[in-house]
């Protein structure tokens, strides 16, 4: 898991492995989305507005 700076998120981390993404969020979630392409993961963590870039490419997206 990698802390990320975010108004909604605190830490993502990703396994290559099984492309399987988990994002611990702000309140205390923590959800998995799976079949995510390591390009979305790379992405995500270069994004200025982590927020933003969950909304936009990959809620409802990805799901395990």
């Amino acid at each position: 898991m990698q802390s990320v700076s975010s108004k909604a998120i605190d830490a993502i981390g990703y396994d290559p492995t099984t492309q399987r993404l988990r994002i611990i969020f702000r309140q205390g979630r923590t959800y998995d989305y799976c079949g995510v392409p390591a390009h979305i993961y790379e992405q995500f963590l270069r994004a200025a507005s982590k927020g933003g870039f969950f909304n936009t490419h990959i809620d409802g997206r990805y799901q395990c």
